[in-house]
């Protein structure tokens, strides 16, 4: 038995679940691990240092795979920013048949990768923006939670609210994202409306994750509570683990008068934050996590895990849901 959905049949995978793209980490040893395993690997664009960086990650990628997996592209607000145009010419001439768009108003991408033939899934905070896309003509919506790592948007509305708004609001399928783990908020997600979850923490924690095992480790033993949110004074929220640096940079957004960027700067720089996952200290910068992190037990392989996962889903479904349904002649 498999779990069918809407975004099974769309990209072409056995399992519901997506990796999201995450920054240092979505290479292709994880994507194709998920991808091996049964679900939807993605290949983070902005990882690689240049568009010809990633057309060799995508190539590399597919020695190591068969199945589909896909590219994520987040468009960030910078001073200088990438070359998306480039990175996205790469995608297209490379044959990729689904990316993950997300950040600043996607548009002129979404258009051009649809002229290609490409499935674009785009990650929204809420469901005003999630409309946007859609309208855009985004052909899957990812609905991204408070609890999710990284960046949660500036309304603090939880997947269980976002989630059920999506389904009565969107004409387009959509995933949820933002703290999924297990078998059982797979299950949860679908009886929300979701046509199946992206994970990103949870995918940190996994034997197949280019990371230090130190961090992987940091983050068994953690509880739903060691996640702090950073850059609220600076309308720009994110979720991350909560260690000394996240601790400082709080303590500097809590002066009198607020804080400028430049004052932190140094503190969440991405280089530093690729030194944690290189080292293997939890303190050496800021990285990202979900209150996921509170379910992680373990760090199982890939295959494992999604294995684990929908089982779990399936048993919720059919061995606990389904019992309360009863005749009322039998009450």
């Amino acid at each position: 038995m498999v779990l069918q959905t809407k975004l099974t049949k769309l990209v072409g995978i056995k399992h519901p679940v997506v990796q999201g793209g995450m920054q240092w980490v979505g290479t292709a040893e994880l994507a194709s691990a998920v991808s091996n395993a049964g679900g939807l690997g993605i290949l983070t664009a902005l990882t690689q240092p240049t568009p010809e960086d990633l057309r060799k990650e995508i190539r590399r990628c597919r020695t190591m795979t068969n199945k589909p997996f896909g590219v994520n592209l987040t468009l960030l607000p910078a001073m200088t920013p990438p070359p998306y145009a480039e990175y996205g010419d790469v995608i297209i001439q490379e044959g990729i048949k689904v990316v993950e768009t997300a950040g600043n108003n996607p548009g002129e991408h979404i258009k051009k990768f649809k002229a290609a033939g490409i499935v674009v899934i785009h990650k929204c905070t809420s469901i005003r923006h999630a409309l946007t896309a859609q309208r855009l003509g985004a052909d899957m919506l990812s609905i991204d939670g408070f609890e999710c790592a990284g960046h949660p948007g500036e309304d603090d509305v939880t997947g269980l609210i976002l989630l059920p708004l999506a389904a009565k609001a969107l004409n387009v399928p959509f995933i949820a994202s933002g703290g999924f783990g297990d078998g059982t908020g797979l299950a949860a997600a679908l009886a929300l409306g979701a046509e199946g979850v992206n994970m990103g923490t949870r995918f940190l924690c996994t034997q197949e994750a280019p990371i230090h095992n130190k961090i992987k480790e940091q983050m068994v033993t953690a509880t739903e509570r060691d996640t702090s949110l950073i850059f609220r004074t600076l309308h720009n929220t994110a979720r991350v683990f909560r260690n000394k640096v996240a601790k400082e940079v709080i303590e500097i957004e809590r002066q009198p008068g607020g804080a400028e960027f430049s004052q932190v700067a140094p503190l969440v720089s991405g280089q530093r934050g690729k030194l944690v996952y290189e080292l293997g200290d939890p303190d050496q910068g800021i990285w990202t996590a979900g209150q996921i992190v509170g379910l992680i037990k373990d760090i199982p392989t890939c295959d494992a895990l999604l294995t684990r996962m929908v089982k779990e889903a399936e048993d919720t479904i059919n061995k606990r849901l389904s019992t309360m349904i009863v005749s009322e002649a039998k009450l």
